[in-house]
């Protein structure tokens, strides 16, 4: 036992979590609520120990692994936690497993590498790093959630089979106990799982999916907001509009009521959209490349990857200032697709009233915003 214990390898992340189960398939597992989910080794590996102390066998060869949670396995991990202040933490979690202990409700889950997961539990563990900050936006990998997430119904953040309730409905109409289904989905909210900083303000609880982040200082307004998974901000931000899967906002930017940051399945040829610092989108905009710092995209415009774009000789010299790769000059205009100037900083992107052309210049408005507000 001891030449396995020694053999523990340091896991990429790790966590315990408790489980919701399906109601016509108790094997199956519908959430993952994680009350401990970190990337630090050193937890990681005092639970490996304990698990084999506890007769499992952790296989650092696999790239995830998930275990169901023994009273043999928290005791265990108990005393080994218990000379060690750094586990402080997980030690305290594990008492509370240890009071309201249920055979099959919770689970040790180790990530071993950042590869496709192929269970709820791994996809929620890496939801949870996104949403927690311990993993930067669209830097792991979630290839194939969607296909290993059950969609269900979501009933008071509890996930119920779609296949039970047609299963049961007339029952449980005839008894009173149909129950109030909040939304359907694979994903569940936010604020299910993610306790926010102090100063984020969010006001709809149905704008923000889970494995969002968001940076202190920023607030989700109601009606046309949205803030998909693997996508939010890096610093405090007013969203007024849609952020899409792994579209990333820059510190101090305003995406204006109803527009849209287009996400990698939406005209961007898969590739991701990230917005710089203090840019301002415009009510009803719709942004299909990345902006620097400082831009400014005018109400009701679409500026994507193949949008034709005029900029005159003036406003090219003045861009180029503070962008050292851009280099269009000679001539009184040049014609340029959107692309061309994808994460330029400085550009106010603007329609011409009279004839209908998107012109690109210097932007001259300093974004800021409303101290008070955030």
């Amino acid at each position: 036992m001891q030449e396995h214990i020694n053999d523990v390898k340091e896991p990429f992340a790790f966590g315990i979590c408790r489980v919701d189960r399906g109601r016509l398939n108790p094997e199956k597992v519908l959430q993952a609520t994680y009350i401990i989910a970190k990337r630090e080794a050193k937890g990681g590996i005092v639970l490996q120990k304990a698990l084999i102390s506890a007769g499992e066998t952790p296989d650092p060869a696999q790239s995830e692994q998930v275990f169901d949670i023994s009273i043999g396995f928290v005791n265990e991990a108990l005393n080994l936690c218990a000379a060690d202040d750094e586990t402080a933490e997980i030690s305290n979690a594990l008492l509370l497993i240890a009071k309201y202990f249920e055979p099959n409700l919770f689970k040790a889950v180790f990530l071993f590498a950042d590869k496709a997961p192929k269970s709820v539990e791994a996809v929620y563990l890496k939801l949870y790093l996104l949403s927690n900050g311990q993993a930067e936006l669209r830097s792991l990998d979630l290839t194939g959630a969607f296909g290993v997430l059950p969609n269900v119904a979501w009933v008071g953040g509890t996930p119920v089979e779609l296949g039970y309730l047609r299963a049961n409905e007339a029952e449980l109409k005839v008894k009173g106990e149909f129950p109030k289904i909040d939304f359907v989905d694979k994903f569940p909210r936010y604020l299910q799982h993610i306790i926010p900083a102090d100063d984020v303000r969010i006001l709809d609880g149905s704008k923000v999916r889970m494995g969002a982040r968001l940076a202190e200082g920023t607030t989700v307004m109601p009606g046309a907001s949205y803030v998909n998974f693997n996508a939010g901000t890096t610093g405090a931000c007013m969203v007024e509009g849609r952020i899409s899967s792994s579209a990333v906002v820059g510190a101090g930017s305003d995406i204006g009521g109803g527009a849209s940051i287009l996400g990698v399945l939406s005209g961007t040829s898969g590739k991701p959209v990230s917005i710089g610092r203090n840019t301002l989108l415009g009510a009803n905009s719709v942004t299909g490349i990345p902006l620097g710092d400082g831009c400014v995209v005018d109400a009701g415009i679409a500026i994507l990857e193949g949008t034709k774009i005029t900029i005159a000789a003036k406003d090219a010299e003045e861009i180029a200032k503070i962008n050292p790769n851009f280099n269009l000059s000679g001539e009184s205009f040049q014609i340029v697709k959107g692309i061309d100037l994808a994460g330029m900083h400085g550009i106010h992107f603007r329609q011409n009233s009279q004839n209908g052309q998107m012109q690109a210049a210097r932007s001259k408005k300093d974004v800021r915003l409303n101290a008070e507000l955030h």
